[in-house]
């Protein structure tokens, strides 16, 4: 069964666009259990830029599959524009993957055979859009990410930086509401890193969404309106 927050604090009604409280999260047992989370609370607010800092180990990336209901807390709830994802059976889960949040990934998950056209058209086809839409989407957003002049080429003949652009566009066709970023800087290097954080911040701003980015790099936290950060998952500020 579809849940959704049975409070007022909803994105729609001017409420947070993620709300977590309480949450931890155990990984094993005993004396080799991984505390990842333990009573984490926060609110980001529509329309905010966040970054998630911490050592690796810290838990974000535990909180940010919390958040994008690739993982269950053990305790707490999570509810992102107003759907609690922390009690979501799976075809809740994948109509919120699917409509509501995007995921951009250090690993770029790209397909090999496709092109970065295609590749960033994938989402659309699997909502059955029609042709002229998905074509005229998928134009748009390779402009956005300054691509729009490599629409047939395909991943291996990319650099790292154009791929992650491939990656960003296509997290983008489906208009989400929240983009979740774990490290999307992680394999490249600093002036590529930089870029694509820019663009991050830019494309934020184009599309009116959410974000909450993981990093390790200092533009990142520059370019974020907000920084939370995690140490041995606890959250130290926000």
């Amino acid at each position: 069964m579809t849940t959704t927050a049975t409070t007022p604090r909803d994105a729609t009604t001017g409420g947070p666009m993620v709300l977590v409280e309480h949450v931890a999260r155990t990984y094993g047992s005993g004396r080799t259990a991984v505390h990842a989370l333990r009573d984490v609370s926060l609110e980001v607010q529509p329309g905010e830029l966040v970054a998630l800092v911490g050592r690796s180990g810290s838990g974000k990336t535990t909180l940010l599959n919390a958040i994008g209901g690739l993982d269950r807390p053990d305790e707490g709830r999570v509810v992102v524009a107003g759907h609690e994802v922390s009690a979501l059976d799976e075809r809740g889960l994948v109509r919120l993957r699917r409509d509501v949040v995007s995921f951009v990934f250090q690993t770029f998950g790209l397909v090999p055979v496709l092109t970065a056209a295609e590749n960033v058209g994938v989402p659309l086809r699997m909502r059955r859009t029609p042709v002229p839409e998905r074509e005229a989407r998928v134009a748009l957003l390779l402009d956005l990410v300054g691509l729009g002049d490599h629409a047939r080429q395909r991943p291996g003949q990319m650099s790292g930086g154009q791929q992650q652009r491939v990656a960003i566009a296509r997290a983008l066709a489906t208009s989400p509401r929240l983009l979740v970023a774990d490290e999307p800087t992680g394999q490249l290097d600093s002036e590529t890193g930089r870029q694509v954080m820019a663009l991050l911040r830019a494309v934020v701003e184009a599309e009116g969404m959410t974000a909450i980015v993981s990093t390790h790099d200092p533009v990142m936290v520059a370019l974020a309106d907000r920084t939370i950060r995690l140490a041995d998952g606890r959250l130290l500020d926000g």
